[in-house]
């Protein structure tokens, strides 16, 4: 049977590497992608079968335009992963704190590390496409002075030494990913106790108060609740709910009741709780 291909945001050595071994094994298939727009587009022309995305983050919260990504292409979720985010500083072998110049990584890797930098005023922090990519630059081109931020596979993997470890402020720093794909899943009924959720409401007193407590008559647990803006309706919002459930009945009636009282209803997708 042939591997899939398997799409991840950054490159190889990325947390978004990580989950796609963690999911698909050691010796998974990538196809590296510089964005998230990327990695879509290559689930749409079919380069790749499903991709990783991040979703959201303990600390820098939601990623709103992934949402907005999986819901204008129609993806499917399929699956989940919670990954504990270590943060590493790294350079070429030699290379010592006070030698570096600058820091460059991910917006986000950057802001989940911005106290430790503190410390060091004479670095200068750059933003920067990936975490792993910019560790694969500095090897491939040798350069000194510049570190990067991102996950021990990375140094690992090209060679770099690790100046310092664990370097984000809040130890607990997690972030969920999700599968994706653009064909449904067939997770069976067995696999399921978790579904996210897309709704719109009409501006209506008690609307999603309404919706809220269906999901709570009908044993859903709320595990996640996001707005979105509708782009052609200002001031209209779309609604984005994780739930997770113990009775795939129970779930069943629910998306029926839905259907009825939204004005416009989706499902993103059904899949286990990625939560241990």
């Amino acid at each position: 049977m042939k591997q899939p291909i398997i799409a991840i945001q950054g490159a190889e050595g990325s947390n978004h590497h990580k989950v796609a071994r963690d999911f698909y094994g050691d010796d998974v298939q990538l196809k590296e992608c510089l964005s998230f727009d990327v990695l879509v587009d290559s689930l749409l022309n079919q380069t790749a079968s499903k991709g990783v995305m991040a979703i959201e983050n303990t600390i820098a919260g939601s990623i709103i335009p992934n949402y907005a990504l999986i819901d204008a292409n129609n993806l499917h979720i399929s699956g989940e992963e919670y990954l504990n985010i270590h943060h590493h500083l790294m350079a070429l072998p030699g290379q010592k704190i006070a030698d570096i110049k600058e820091v460059c990584s991910h917006p986000m890797a950057l802001l989940q590390c911005k106290e430790f930098f503190k410390t060091y005023p004479h670095i200068k922090m750059v933003e920067d496409v990936d975490t792993a990519e910019v560790a694969k630059r500095i090897a491939k081109h040798q350069l000194e002075g510049v570190a990067a931020i991102a996950p021990k596979m990375a140094a690992d993997i090209f060679g770099l030494e690790v100046l310092e470890d664990e370097i984000q402020t809040m130890k607990e720093n997690a972030t969920r990913f999700v599968i994706v794909q653009t064909e449904k899943p067939n997770n069976g009924i067995d696999q399921i106790n978790k579904a996210s959720l897309k709704f719109q409401l009409d501006h209506q007193r008690g609307s999603l108060a309404a919706i809220l407590n269906v999901l709570s008559d009908c044993k859903m647990n709320l595990t996640k609740i996001q707005s979105l803006p509708v782009i052609e309706a200002p001031w209209k919002y779309s609604f984005f709910v994780d739930v997770t459930f113990d009775n795939y009945k129970d779930y069943q009636k629910v998306i029926a009741i839905i259907e009825i009282m939204a004005a416009e209803f989706k499902v993103l997708g059904t899949y286990k709780n990625g939560r241990k």
